[in-house]
């Protein structure tokens, strides 16, 4: 991509911390910080999403129809979950640190947390990446429309479908009461590899000791996971306006 960026302008950004930025925030340990060329506007054709996530948690089924994702794991462990469309089979991709897995741009796919303190790296050919979620094509897709398409009982359709009322990101949402167990490919937990050099956290961080690397002052305050953030919003922002 051919960069027309001046950089000589007194406007241009080489330097930038995610916490600025958070796109979803479930809560303390579910959360997702973003980075695009809105933020840094050096940044050329890529992005990144930075992803926390607590055992069983999920990012929810969803397309990018606009870049590849490369989803590299910094800590914990994962199942990335892709549909191929050419073959019609369902791929599960375990990764522990130090391992990756690539979602080919446009294919339908999810992240399962398999352990505590699972730290993700999104990273997207694209400056700005699309998004679409399952919970949007579930909620805004009319009842109706399923039931005729898929020969389904409608009545049961908007009971099923009646909880999603908003994007979800994370899953299961806050104050879910069902229950329900993960998917099988997720339900066993496999053990990390351990990572080639030791992390710590410093003094009076509330993150887990794999997220912070030893040395690295900051940390992530008892406040909130972001500066400025008095809240955990419901609502996403960010990277994706709109949704």
């Amino acid at each position: 991509m051919n960069s027309y960026m001046d950089f000589t302008s007194p406007d241009v950004r080489f330097f930038y911390d995610l916490r600025q930025n958070p796109f979803f925030i479930k809560d303390e340990r579910n959360f997702i910080n973003s980075l695009s060329v809105n933020e840094l506007n050096t940044l050329g054709n890529a992005s990144m999403l930075d992803i926390f996530l607590s055992k069983q948690n999920v990012v929810e089924p969803h397309i990018h129809q606009n870049a590849t994702e490369l989803v590299y794991c910094v800590s914990g462990c994962a199942v990335v979950s892709l549909i191929n469309p050419f073959t019609k089979k369902l791929i599960n991709c375990t990764v522990a640190p130090c391992q990756v897995a690539c979602i080919p741009q446009g294919w339908w796919h999810y992240e399962i947390a398999t352990t505590d303190n699972t730290h993700l790296i999104a990273i997207f050919d694209a400056p700005i990446p699309e998004l679409i979620t399952g919970s949007d094509i579930l909620r805004l897709t009319p009842a109706e429309v399923l039931s005729h398409t898929y020969c389904l009982n409608e009545e049961q359709i908007r009971a099923a479908l009646a909880p999603i009322k908003d994007t979800v990101i994370i899953g299961p949402p806050k104050g879910c009461v069902e229950g329900c167990p993960p998917p099988m490919h997720a339900q066993q937990s496999v053990q990390p590899i351990p990572t080639p050099f030791p992390y710590a956290a410093p003094a009076g961080a509330v993150m887990p000791a794999a997220v912070q690397p030893y040395g690295c002052p900051g940390g992530y305050g008892m406040s909130g996971y972001a500066p400025g953030v008095s809240s955990i919003p419901s609502q996403t922002g960010g990277m994706y306006p709109g949704i």
